[in-house]
């Protein structure tokens, strides 16, 4: 069967692992064979599937245990259903890089064979209001066929949303990828216009509207999801349509659309109220929904499948130390990292004509590895 790969993103707290755990169950009711994947450092993700059970992280895994040793059976458990989980997991705050060990989880999972699984579903809850580029390798064409948009009616909910809809775009290979937006209502005055002013503006579709309920807290609290307690409330009818629409995808993929994220003039409309008016970023003068008629500028496109991590809060301060003359800037991370940065500062000095006497060269690294980057 045809594999279909879904990201649920979404602003920290805004309800993703409530609705990919409610998605994953009633996915493998009707008989797919379904992967879960957390990809936050607080490995919550998959805890209404497994009823309590406690999970081993993925990076906690490959912090104690040697290569050798390892098996995907220790990080993938079987939830209720049949569904197979994974939490990534995260270094303790403060300390590591959560982002880096994204990649690594990912990595790790693959060189044990997870691809071999013969999966019909993979469904990866990512958080979305981080801008560190790990957190951005679900959005890559490798990993996410689909991905969905969780929101409330919050601005900085929405707000988290519009970016993501700008990584899916500097990921972009001119095939769309966007499935649609889940309204997770918190109740507030408006909440419904507020999310529907920004889907119109970014010509998306709300698939279902999550409605304000006590029973989500009945589900949890007995460690189980709301579709398997309540299959009959109306928040259970919402997580079927998005079930749905992931069934509808898989067979069709030109149901997905163009990712067009508003810029910050008209993110300052959505947040006074208003109708957002002219084109979103990535518009073109086409028809609505021609796929050829979308006109992107190349500059606008920040990286590409072969530089993952290209941009991270590191890189700031490595090209503000490389302004100092004669000073040589130490990067306390992998090898890798800094031949990215040096890359791409090359790239960019010799675009400018200075390509005598480049500053990227004056970058070195303390070649940490995986293990100490992380933890």
């Amino acid at each position: 069967m045809t594999l279909i790969q879904v990201a649920v993103y979404g602003k920290g707290g805004i309800g993703k692992s409530t609705v990919s755990a409610n998605v994953s169950y009633l996915l493998a009711e009707t008989g797919q064979k379904v992967l879960q994947i957390g990809c936050d450092p607080k490995h919550d993700s998959t805890r209404l599937l497994l009823e309590g059970r406690e999970q081993t992280t993925v990076l906690d895994y490959i912090r104690r245990t040697p290569p050798y040793d390892r098996r995907l059976e220790d990080v993938v458990l079987s939830g209720v259903k049949g569904v197979q989980c994974v939490e990534a997991g995260g270094p303790e705050p403060g300390i590591g890089c959560a982002g880096r060990g994204i990649l690594s989880t990912f990595e790790t999972l693959k060189n044990l064979g997870i691809d071999d699984m013969g999966f019909d579903v993979k469904l990866y809850d990512v958080l979305g209001d981080v801008v560190c580029g790990g957190f951005a390798v679900p959005l890559r064409n490798e990993y996410a066929d689909g991905v969905y948009l969780v929101t409330s009616g919050e601005f900085m909910s929405v707000y988290a949303a519009n970016n993501i809809l700008k990584g899916i775009r500097n990921f972009d290979k001119g095939i769309p990828r966007v499935a649609g937006i889940i309204l997770n209502q918190r109740g507030m005055e408006n909440e419904s216009d507020i999310v529907e002013r920004f889907a119109e503006a970014v010509r998306l579709p709300i698939v279902a509207r999550i409605p304000r309920s006590g029973l989500f807290a009945k589900a949890e609290s007995a460690g189980r999801t709301l579709a398997e307690l309540y299959p009959d409330s109306d928040a259970a009818k919402e997580f079927e349509k998005i079930a749905a629409h992931i069934m509808s995808i898989k067979d069709d993929r030109a149901e997905l659309l163009e990712s067009r994220p508003l810029n910050d003039a008209q993110m300052e409309m959505i947040a006074k109220g208003d109708r957002v008016t002219g084109e979103p970023e990535g518009g073109g003068s086409g028809p609505e929904g021609c796929r050829v008629c979308i006109k992107r500028p190349p500059e606008k496109r920040a990286t590409t499948e072969k530089r993952i991590i290209s941009s991270c809060a590191t890189v700031g301060a490595v090209y503000g130390c490389l302004s100092v003359s004669d000073a040589v800037t130490v990067l306390h991370g992998p090898r890798s990292c800094a031949h990215i940065m040096s890359a791409l500062k090359s790239i960019a000095e010799i675009k400018k004509g200075r390509s005598t006497d480049l500053q990227s060269l004056r970058i070195h690294s303390t070649e940490m590895d995986d293990t100490v980057s992380v933890f």
